[in-house]
């Protein structure tokens, strides 16, 4: 099922068309569509070790390169910065044979999503979640600063998309309720300065095996932002005892928690109702997560 109006067909044929065309030494493996719970790319399996990734809604072709040569470069730095595992960047494909965007191979990790395999009352898994979000917050910033694109800097610019939101949930959710508790959230202040985050830590992007993290996907995001961003994982993925592990491990302060909690906010608001029936597992995510932060005691 399509999730984005404008959604680019890419197909079985279109990639095996794609990968014989560009790189021959790779037309003897099989191409195999992924199941992916990803929102940004079709994701497709080139023999054993690859994967494909092609961005499914339209762009310019030059901004779409750029995009992926950036994604290449936080592979490296998140390589060299982190103990857990990240794909690594292989190739980058052109447009060709009825696709119209460049398009990225990289290494295939082993392991199951998190939403596949449910971790959240796991200490282990919740250690391990603080060892990354840990090791990504001490890579230095090097000068970058918030792009101003996105999650990861003022709350209050995220005010007409909420709205947005709240004009589209149904029941069994409270928008009254909801809306009360952006309008304690988007008031936080701000004192951390930009950090390194993920931005982008949901179950679909964490691997896991044997109770235990093991790869992290998705990491073209990486960059400055307020460094509470990266939080967004312990609503996401973890059990209120585990949670309260996350937070210890990692050193929490307050005011970061309460803008973690902001943040996963933000981001379950948009994904409960925009992937309702389109990717059901990203608006369950949104639900529970919702939920949860419906539930918790938030100071006023």
């Amino acid at each position: 099922m399509r999730m984005h109006e404008d959604q680019l067909e890419v197909d079985t044929q279109i990639v095996t068309a794609l990968v014989n065309d560009q790189f021959p030494d790779w037309s003897v493996l099989p191409v195999i569509p992924v199941d992916s719970e990803g929102t940004v790319n079709a994701i497709f399996r080139i023999g054993d070790d690859l994967v494909g990734r092609f961005p499914l809604q339209p762009g310019d072709v030059a901004e779409t390169r750029g995009w992926l040569l950036s994604e290449v470069e936080a592979a490296r730095e998140l390589s060299d910065n982190t103990q857990f595992p990240v794909p690594r960047p292989v190739a980058i494909g052109g447009p060709g044979e009825g696709y119209p965007l460049p398009w990225a191979v990289q290494t295939w990790l082993p392991g199951v999503t998190a939403s596949q395999q449910d971790l959240s009352g796991s200490s282990d898994f919740a250690r391990d979640l603080a060892t990354f979000v840990g090791e990504v917050a001490a890579i230095d910033v090097g000068g970058r600063v918030f792009t101003g694109e996105g999650r990861g800097g003022d709350l209050e610019s995220h005010d007409e998309w909420i709205e947005i939101c709240l004009s589209n949930i149904q029941p069994p959710l409270d928008t009254s309720r909801l809306g009360e508790l952006w309008s304690y959230f988007r008031e936080l202040p701000r004192e951390s300065l930009d950090g390194m985050t993920h931005g982008d830590l949901v179950p679909g992007n964490v691997l896991v095996n044997d109770g235990h993290l093991v790869g992290v996907l998705d990491v073209g995001g990486l960059g400055p932002a307020d460094p509470a961003l990266d939080l967004v994982g312990a609503w996401h993925m973890l059990e209120p005892a585990s949670r309260q592990l996350f937070r210890e491990e990692l050193g929490c302060e307050a005011l970061d928690w309460e803008r973690g909690k902001a943040w996963a906010f933000q981001q379950a608001m948009g994904v409960v109702w925009y992937y309702g029936t389109s990717n059901p597992s990203m608006s369950r995510m949104g639900f529970n997560t919702l939920n949860l932060l419906l539930a918790e005691k938030t100071p006023r």
